[in-house]
């Protein structure tokens, strides 16, 4: 079927308004596994040094270079157009993503309209458009984004049952560049791919002329372009899936309950679609099991792993919509109230967490790039002191300022004792500060911290002639380390000279 052009020009309109909405910080993977290195990939190349910083796990290889590039391509051709301005290498990728976001949920219509009529295939665009975690997370430059998106494509293809439209080789082509970009693309597969397999007549074909070539040509584009960039052959997607499953030292990041995305990592990504989703699961007829064995085994397989983010599961919330299209369509004479309820429900948490929670980290970023057209003689340094990862880096100052910021990669050499930087630091802030600045001339000419570090570092700020120069509002629920604002100390220049 066809998808209808208004169709698409409303989905563009609305997930373009969608990501000039979201100006908060969600996970420092957004900019740390794609923008960053992105950036690093164009403008390191130019032999600046220290323009640009990669984290521990590409120095581990537990990376691909496959999605950066297409950032990077997009920095190339903004740098050729002579637009290379930072608001533009800010702004572009998310309109990239948001375009593709964008066409995924017109695939998802089409879909649905293919399998069951237009009529449900509204309700599901509707739910699809109300969620408010897809709104959150769809214009983000995050490999989970890339992974739910390409997962919507493939599924477009697959071949269900009573369906015209399946595809193998495209839909196996989506699935396995999913995996290129984030491996664990291949958890929700698993089911689908082997109900395939059951269901389909000519099995040694579908091996044989699609998935072998699929595979070869996937991974082998994957192998050269990680080859060309990290010098020398390696299969991240191996070290990806060894490091965070076979040896689990994710937990490094924290650690969760088995039951978490049962009891809290689902019903908060699904909001109040919720009970939608229970009753067209029940309603659903058979052969839409499969969708519902795919989120169920997801859910699953990541419950065994034992750090957990709400984003990982972030690429089964399309079946879920599935389900709560269905549910919305049989809802007859309730319709138009539940769909204005969802609606509503959805719109404070989109807007809330789009606008308000979690924004000091990018607002902070606008601040530094005011440095970089420092026309004061003396160097500007910037120390971020704060939880590591906190903010963005180069790819949202774009020039040459020295930077640092506290590390913290964990330990693979399986020392009992290792500390990070980080924990350090935290441990006892006065000392290291006096520690590591023991020379006046090493001191950094701006600190940027949360509030809550403030009363504990006093002495060294006074005594060193910092001044706050500006606060900025982070969030209204801080947690640990992390304040509700962060603040700018720049060093007095009377002090520097």
């Amino acid at each position: 079927a066809a998808v209808p052009a208004p169709l698409l020009a409303l989905a563009v309109g609305l997930r373009t308004l969608n990501c000039f909405l979201v100006q908060t910080s969600f996970v420092p993977d957004e900019y740390w596994q794609s923008l960053e290195v992105a950036h690093r990939m164009l403008f390191m190349i130019l032999n600046i040094l220290n323009y640009g910083y990669l984290t521990w796990e590409w120095a581990n290889r537990l990376r691909g270079y496959s999605y950066p590039l297409i950032f990077a391509s997009i920095y190339k051709a903004l740098q050729l157009l002579g637009k290379d301005d930072v608001q533009l290498l800010i702004w572009v990728p998310r309109l990239a993503q948001t375009v593709l976001a964008a066409f995924a949920d017109v695939k998802l219509y089409s879909l649905v309209q293919h399998l069951e009529n237009a009529e449900t295939a509204k309700c599901v665009f509707f739910c699809q458009l109300c969620s408010w975690f897809t709104w959150y997370s769809c214009t983000r430059t995050l490999t989970n984004t890339m992974e739910t998106i390409l997962t919507v494509f493939a599924l477009s293809y697959y071949p269900i049952k009573g369906s015209k439209m399946g595809n193998s080789w495209k839909y196996l082509a989506l699935v396995a560049l999913a995996i290129v970009i984030r491996p664990t693309a291949v958890i929700p597969w698993m089911p689908l791919v082997f109900s395939h397999f059951l269901q389909e007549r000519r099995k040694a074909d579908l091996i044989l002329q699609n998935c072998i070539p699929v595979g070869l040509v996937t991974v082998g584009t994957s192998l050269i372009i990680d080859r060309v960039f990290f010098g020398e052959w390696v299969l991240v997607q191996l070290n990806f899936l060894k490091f965070n499953v076979l040896q689990n030292l994710g937990t490094f990041y924290g650690s969760h309950p088995w039951h978490w995305y049962f009891t809290q990592g689902l019903p908060v990504i699904l909001g109040t679609h919720l009970p939608f989703f229970i009753h067209g699961c029940v309603l659903a007829p058979k052969r839409y099991h499969i969708f519902l064995t795919a989120v169920i085994w997801t859910v699953l397989v990541y419950s065994t792993l034992s750090h957990k983010e709400f984003r990982f599961i972030y690429p089964v919330l399309p079946f879920c919509m599935f389900f709560c299209g269905y549910s919305l369509k049989h809802l007859k004479a309730w319709k138009k109230s539940a769909a204005s309820f969802l609606l509503l429900s959805n719109l404070i948490p989109a807007l809330y967490t789009g606008l308000v929670h979690q924004r000091g980290t990018l607002d902070v970023m606008s601040h530094i790039q005011q440095l970089c057209s420092n026309s004061d003689q003396s160097q500007p340094f910037v120390f971020i002191v704060m939880p590591c990862h906190s903010t963005p880096l180069y790819s949202h100052i774009h020039c040459p300022l020295k930077m640092r910021f506290l590390h913290c990669p964990p330990d693979l050499t399986g020392n009992e004792s290792y500390i990070d930087e980080a924990d350090l630091f935290y441990s006892n802030p006065l000392g290291w500060l006096d520690k590591e600045f023991y020379n006046d001339t090493l001191l950094p000419s701006h600190l940027i911290l949360f509030n809550v570090l403030e009363q504990e570092i006093s002495s060294f700020l006074a005594l060193r002639g910092y001044e706050k120069t500006a606060t900025i509002f982070h969030t209204h629920v801080p947690q640990g380390r992390v304040g509700s604002h962060i603040y700018v100390y720049r060093r007095k220049t009377e002090m520097n000279h």
